[in-house]
């Protein structure tokens, strides 16, 4: 995938500013930044979810990525079970009004084990800790079988424990041949991927070795 001198942002606001770069297929991009570096906005142009206002992004292949927001983003009050929520992710395929085959089920019940939350299956969201609400959404993503799977800051928030099962699950979903982003401000989890891309006020900057 390649992003080509792509601004985007908000209401006239450019973020991103000139952003170019290549992710490699079938590794874990790390996307490093402090807040307001731009990380969520060229997750969010990667995703399809904003439009750059000059730019491009050149896909390495069709389909639609998965893109999974932080566990903040989505209510505590939200009255979604943990099946119900990681069903979600196949109306990429069937749409939201179409019930599931037996194969999408087949797909849910694998990426909730996958994930580690088959046994929690009908819990609902509100009552997970932070760690098992953030493996859930990953499963929803998953559920996706999407070719690219982006992640905004996933590790968020969590326990060390937390942390550590996600980024064995993100490792996992890699080796399977899935493209994955994942935006962090944590220098550890940047170490662990295959390939880091450092933002800073909306631009690419070459990271120094020594930090």
């Amino acid at each position: 995938m390649r992003v080509d001198h792509v601004y985007a942002g908000y209401d006239g606001t450019d973020v991103l500013r000139g952003v170019t770069a290549e992710i490699p297929e079938g590794v874990v991009t790390a996307l490093v930044g402090a807040n307001g570096a731009g990380k969520s906005t060229l997750l969010g142009v990667l995703a399809g979810t904003i439009t750059p206002r000059s730019g491009r992004v050149v896909p390495a292949r069709g389909g639609r990525p998965a893109f999974v927001v932080q566990r903040s983003a989505v209510p505590d009050a939200l009255p979604l079970t943990v099946r119900a929520t990681v069903a979600m992710g196949r109306w990429a395929h069937r749409g939201w009004w179409r019930p599931l085959t037996r194969n999408d089920r087949r797909v849910v019940d694998r990426r909730m084990e996958q994930a580690g939350v088959a046994d929690l299956a009908d819990r609902r969201l509100g009552e997970l800790s932070g760690g098992q609400r953030q493996r859930a959404l990953i499963a929803q993503g998953l559920a996706q079988e999407a070719y690219l799977l982006l992640l905004d800051e996933p590790s968020a928030g969590l326990d060390h424990h937390s942390v550590n099962r996600v980024r064995e699950l993100v490792a996992e979903v890699a080796a399977e041949g899935v493209t994955v982003v994942h935006a962090t401000h944590f220098a550890e989890e940047a170490r662990g991927a295959d390939h880091v891309l450092s933002l800073e006020s909306g631009r690419v900057v070459v990271p120094d070795p020594d930090r």
